[in-house]
């Protein structure tokens, strides 16, 4: 089988190299001293005429018949090349595609997540005014009330620093998707 692919690719790079040297400047040079050899040996009395059109024309046609094959053997490759590149480019456009939902989708849920922590600012904020409101009237009650308070006042508070914590967070992947985006 791995020999088999070797002949093939060899015989493919001969057909290449035929058909690229059939198409050149220096095949034009010596079919064309060929054919005035051919035609020159009759008149020099060196070769029958009968005898010559005979071997130029079956030489010509077997050289025909076998570019023929060298070129159909190119254009299939190119061919299959061709398609190859073409299923590349549709499987690359369904993955761009799905990235550029993914990033929809992304910054959908960076959207919700924003307005869940504005709301969960709010409530830290109106939790802040309870308490100063309850530390104004209780001023007058025991001392663990107000270490409890202390310790909502602390909750809070890291509550909040955590919260700037999600916010830097939620920028800097929104920065990300923008880039993804371009």
């Amino acid at each position: 089988m791995k020999k088999e692919k070797e002949n093939t690719e060899i015989l493919e790079k001969i057909a290449n190299g035929i058909t690229w040297w059939v198409g050149s400047i220096p095949s034009l040079i010596v079919h064309t001293l060929f054919f005035i050899t051919s035609f020159l040996l009759p008149m020099l009395n060196l070769v029958a005429f009968d005898k010559m059109l005979l071997i130029l024309t079956t030489v010509v046609s077997l050289e025909a018949i076998y570019l023929a094959i060298f070129i159909q053997m190119s254009v299939n490759k190119s061919h299959e090349k061709i398609e190859d590149i073409q299923e590349d480019i549709e499987e690359i456009s369904e993955d761009i595609e799905d990235i550029q939902e993914d990033i929809e989708e992304i910054s959908e849920d960076i959207e919700e997540i924003s307005e869940d922590i504005e709301e969960i600012n709010e409530d830290i904020e109106d939790i802040q005014e309870d308490i100063e409101e309850i530390n104004e009237e209780e001023d007058d009650e025991d001392h663990n009330e107000r270490a409890k308070n202390v310790i909502l006042k602390s909750n809070v508070s890291s509550n909040k620093n955590e919260i700037k914590a999600l916010k830097d967070i939620i920028s800097q992947l929104q920065n990300e998707i923008d880039q993804l985006k371009k």
